[in-house]
């Protein structure tokens, strides 16, 4: 099993960190931050730690899990050599800062550009594939919804490193589906949205989404 290198120190970075060590793969956690390095070290379990370039050097798959509006920056820090021809799993979302209205978040991006595609841009021998980032990070790893997989959208422009992000998410406990190439973030990364607005009006964070077919 290839290693995990996971960019990110918040809740989301730490949720699948130990996602990914759970399920048996060798991962390294990044943080720029030297204090919040030794507080990783001490409260993580089977998870090693670095800096943000350690990170993306030791990761043989590499997953994006910052602040939406210190992504292009965090990959700039990181730098190409160290992307370059490696699967990157995108779960970020563009999510400016100013409050929500009416439950609705703000984007930084517009209905035709997306985050991803921007850092595709960035890093071109990189293949990103989104994912993890229509759901609660309660709800990432193998989540419990009486037996019913939550739907999980992915996409990218890369079909083998699609294969390899479809059998994490599968092992993780989530229904795939494929939304075609990085195009298709523009519809994934909105979803994001739709999935707070019933906690920022009602302090409803229990759901997820699911497809249905006949």
């Amino acid at each position: 099993m290839k290693k995990v290198g996971i960019i990110g120190s918040g809740q989301v970075g730490q949720v699948l960190a130990a996602g990914f060590a759970k399920h048996g793969y060798e991962t390294m956690i990044g943080s720029n931050n030297k204090e919040k390095q030794d507080e990783l070290k001490k409260n993580m379990e089977k998870v090693s730690v670095g800096s943000f370039s350690d990170t993306a050097a030791f990761g043989e798959i590499v997953v994006l899990a910052v602040k939406g509006t210190a992504t292009e920056n965090a990959v700039n820090m990181i730098g190409a050599a160290s992307l370059e021809g490696k699967t990157v799993i995108d779960a970020t979302n563009p999510i400016a800062d100013e409050e929500p209205e009416n439950g609705v978040i703000r984007y930084f991006t517009g209905p035709n550009e997306s985050l991803m595609e921007r850092m595709q841009q960035q890093v071109p021998g990189a293949h990103f594939v989104k994912a993890f980032s229509c759901v609660g990070n309660a709800f990432m790893v193998n989540p419990d919804f009486g037996g019913n997989q939550p739907a999980m959208f992915y996409c990218g422009n890369d079909d083998k490193a699609k294969a390899e992000v479809r059998e994490i998410l599968e092992k993780f406990g989530h229904a795939p589906e494929d939304m075609g190439k990085a195009e298709g973030a523009r519809a994934i990364e909105p979803l994001a949205m739709l999935w707070c607005i019933p906690g920022f009006t009602r302090n409803e964070w229990n759901h997820a989404f699911s497809v249905l077919r006949k």
